[in-house]
């Protein structure tokens, strides 16, 4: 039987959940000399999440990291459903799934090391950046051309908004 390929996947994802580091980050910390924990995250990122949440889709992190600062990033473009602190992921996979009740063949996953794995095998579309570990690219049905923290969200959510049509085309220019 032949393997479909992962755009047969696009038209049915109502869902984006997202890994912070490695994924909407480069996976680098940097470390202050308070000991307080720096990320960057990229604009481009930020603008097809905000732009799918307003189309209607579903968007939810899981993440083994506990950083406020991120979580207010992540709320401020207007996720509330953020997952910290999260090290068995399927765990909260399941709560999310079934509190929205959302199948898990309508979800788009990426993640970028181990802790994904598991989250990966239930999804709709299990995704990953170019440079996810080997384990987890064996897994992923599209693996990004781009790098975690460099446009890989931003690569998965276009894709989905253009197959839907609700990506570009759907703005006005206003001239203020």
């Amino acid at each position: 039987m032949e393997e479909k390929s992962y755009k047969e996947y696009l038209e049915q994802i109502t869902t984006f959940i997202f890994d912070v580091d490695g994924v909407l980050t480069n996976g680098m910390v940097l470390v202050t000399a308070d000991g307080d924990l720096l990320r960057s995250m990229n604009v481009k990122d930020g603008y097809a999440i905000k732009t799918a949440l307003n189309q209607g889709f579903n968007f939810c992190i899981i993440t083994g990291g506990t950083n406020q600062g991120v979580k207010k990033r992540l709320s401020e473009l207007g996720i509330t459903d953020i997952y910290l602190n999260a090290h068995n992921k399927i765990d909260q996979l399941n709560d999310y799934l079934k509190k929205n009740n959302i199948k898990a063949e309508n979800v788009l996953y990426m993640g970028d090391d181990m802790p994904d794995i598991p989250v990966m095998q239930v999804v709709g579309l299990p995704c990953c950046p170019q440079d996810a570990v080997p384990e987890v690219k064996s897994v992923s049905k599209y693996i990004s051309h781009k790098k975690g923290g460099k446009g890989a969200a931003r690569d998965v959510i276009e894709q989905v908004l253009k197959v839907q049509g609700k990506w570009a085309g759907n703005f006005s220019a206003k001239n203020d």
